[in-house]
């Protein structure tokens, strides 16, 4: 069975503004502590036996951990931020809908995993190509490639991200823009 929804400007708003407050609430919180609480929710979401579609999402999020504990990523600044960000949601033990419900407790964060991973899928994409490329490598190979590597890509997505903001900023003009989280 599929059940499907779409989600309107409004509820888009509603989840950039849970985010964006959550988001300052978590200031004080030191990014060990984010992951290592986001990293305890994918393993207790998991125990919950939860739905297929959180299943799924639960993986995206387990790569966005993945992407920041990666040392040979290496993601920093601002890069590393925007995950942080989406990872301090999901830490939230005040979020939309109590995750102890059985069956749709944890159907508010598999929407903002959705939204999350459409929004970082450049990220995301870059993650996935350095990671493939390590596989493909072997370890003999200098690390220099590996670090060439994980610069281009890294270098690809903040043009992909920035094509995508002007291409957003273009629409806009024309009121055809898409909803953005940040």
């Amino acid at each position: 069975m599929k059940v499907s929804f779409e989600l309107s400007p409004k509820d888009i708003r509603y989840f950039r503004e849970q985010l964006r407050a959550v988001r300052s609430g978590n200031t004080a919180k030191d990014e060990d502590t984010v992951i290592r609480m986001a990293e305890q929710l994918v393993e207790e979401a998991t125990a919950a036996e939860p739905p297929e579609f959180v299943l799924v999402r639960l993986v995206k999020l387990e790569q966005l951990i993945d992407m920041l504990r990666d040392e040979e990523w290496r993601l920093q600044g601002r890069d590393r931020a925007r995950i942080l960000d989406a990872l301090a949601y999901f830490v939230d033990p005040d979020d939309m809908i109590p995750d102890k419900l059985p069956g749709i407790g944890y159907l508010d964060d598999a929407i903002m995993v959705e939204l999350v991973a459409q929004e970082l899928a450049h990220d995301i994409n870059a993650y996935e190509d350095f990671c493939e490329f390590r596989k493909r490598s072997p370890r003999s190979e200098s690390l220099d490639k590996l670090e060439k590597r994980r610069s281009d890509l890294q270098a690809r997505m903040r043009r992909r991200r920035r094509r995508d903001r002007e291409n957003v900023r273009e629409r806009s003009r024309t009121k055809r823009s898409p909803m953005r989280l940040w």
